[in-house]
């Protein structure tokens, strides 16, 4: 019978890193559910701007041709010097108006950082993108953003 028992002490077991993928708890391998070529792939930055997009499609049908010539742009957060009457306050958007002699046209700027920290999923997003679009749309034309968008919340 003694020649039958094994010696635990000369058991190899196999190494882990022998090439495996991690199996943790015996879950399957991990990996990504959707691979980066499908559509739905898409980082909270891409979302971001097709939020915008979308509003600006959506106020560009409503208002015509008052918005020719005015560029959308998103940055990631405002620029360190704000406006002097911005002072103490984190800006979700800008309006810059046209330079003549330098030929800049009227533009918008919606500021991503600041506007996803003040809501939560992808639809608040959207509202607060519209509502901050709306309000600089209404500084641009020098109108109340309740006439540029009835939906606007105050």
């Amino acid at each position: 019978m003694a020649a039958e028992s094994r010696d635990v002490s000369r058991v190899v077991l196999p190494s882990r890193r022998a090439g495996r993928r991690r199996d943790r708890r015996g879950r399957g391998l991990r990996g990504p559910l959707l691979p980066s070529t499908l559509p739905a792939v898409r980082t909270r930055a891409e979302r971001f701007d097709e939020a915008v997009l979308s509003a600006v499609e959506r106020l560009e049908k409503h208002l015509g041709r008052e918005l020719d010539g005015v560029e959308f742009a998103v940055e990631e957060v405002p620029p360190s010097a704000p406006a002097p009457w911005e002072q103490g306050a984190v800006p979700l958007g800008r309006y810059f108006p046209a330079d003549g002699p330098a030929g800049l046209s009227h533009r918008i700027v919606v500021y991503r950082r600041p506007v996803v920290g003040r809501a939560e999923g992808d639809a608040e997003i959207a509202a607060l993108v519209r509502d901050v679009l709306v309000e600089q749309i209404a500084h641009l034309l020098g109108r109340d953003p309740g006439d540029i968008d009835p939906s606007y919340r105050d």
